[in-house]
């Protein structure tokens, strides 16, 4: 049975989870498994592709989904560190944590360490750190 304060905790939230991933990696496999098998079990889950309407305010809508989320589950992969919209959600969700948000990072057909060292990554990291620079 529920106690009461997890009632209230979890009203405050829209979504249970929120689901960050890179699309092209896999969208049509880990990810679409993953998000059916949470919702199956009973875990309201954001993910961006059906959740947003075209024409609004990307960027809005994520940092707000994130912040009506209980926790965000990240899916790693190989080209996950590539792409600006998955490194702006991993830094909206990383600030979000302070909060008691708690992430989950999951390694997709990669090794954490593997991440460290490809040089497309580190090369996205910098243009990332660039961009929030200035």
């Amino acid at each position: 049975m529920k106690s009461q304060e997890d009632s209230s905790s979890n009203s405050r939230f829209t979504y249970h989870v929120f689901l960050s991933f890179r699309g092209e990696d896999t969208r049509k496999a880990f990810s679409d498994h993953l998000y059916t098998a949470l919702v199956h079990a009973g875990f309201r889950t954001f993910r961006d592709d059906d959740k947003l309407e075209r024409g609004e305010d990307i960027k809005f809508e994520l940092e707000k989904a994130i912040r009506e989320s209980r926790m965000s589950i990240i899916v790693f992969s190989k080209s996950y560190a590539t792409s600006t919209w998955c490194l702006e959600e991993l830094v909206m969700i990383l600030k979000r944590r302070t909060s008691g948000h708690a992430v989950l990072p999951v390694f997709y057909d990669v090794d954490p360490s593997d991440l460290r060292k490809q040089s497309s990554s580190k090369e996205a990291f910098a243009r990332h750190e660039e961009i929030l620079k200035s």
